[in-house]
């Protein structure tokens, strides 16, 4: 490996570790721990993916209805409107917010943003 990538590699430690020590990091890691720690939070989120996976399991049967539809989204709702779980979105968001101007910051220099491609080639 090359001196030149080894220093990239290093700096891009640093920046993970400069990334980890900001606030809107430290926000996200806390309202995770929280919705970790919440077991009414736990209980939804574990009845919200068996709902979801009934959805998937009725859709490729054919079998899926307006009912499976309205059940998850009634849970997702319900989910979503739980005060840790609002603190988690808020602060997800946040992080994401922070990591995609880093994204561009990077990227600029490059003419590509290496963040956004998706598998896609070549493409205006």
């Amino acid at each position: 490996m090359s001196t030149q990538v080894s220093q990239l590699e290093a700096m891009g430690r640093e920046l993970g570790e400069a990334i980890a020590d900001t606030p809107a990091y430290e926000r996200f890691e806390e309202a995770r721990a929280a919705v970790q720690d919440d077991d009414d939070a736990q209980a939804k989120i574990a009845e919200v993916e068996r709902l979801r996976d009934e959805f998937v399991a009725a859709r490729e049967t054919g079998e899926a209805t307006q009912e499976h539809v309205a059940k998850l989204q009634q849970a997702q709702n319900e989910l979503h409107s739980m005060d840790v779980m609002v603190e988690y979105l808020n602060a997800q968001e946040a992080l994401q917010s922070q990591l995609e101007a880093i994204n561009v910051a990077i990227s600029e220099p490059l003419s590509v943003d290496f963040g956004g491609e998706a598998g896609g080639c070549c493409q205006d």
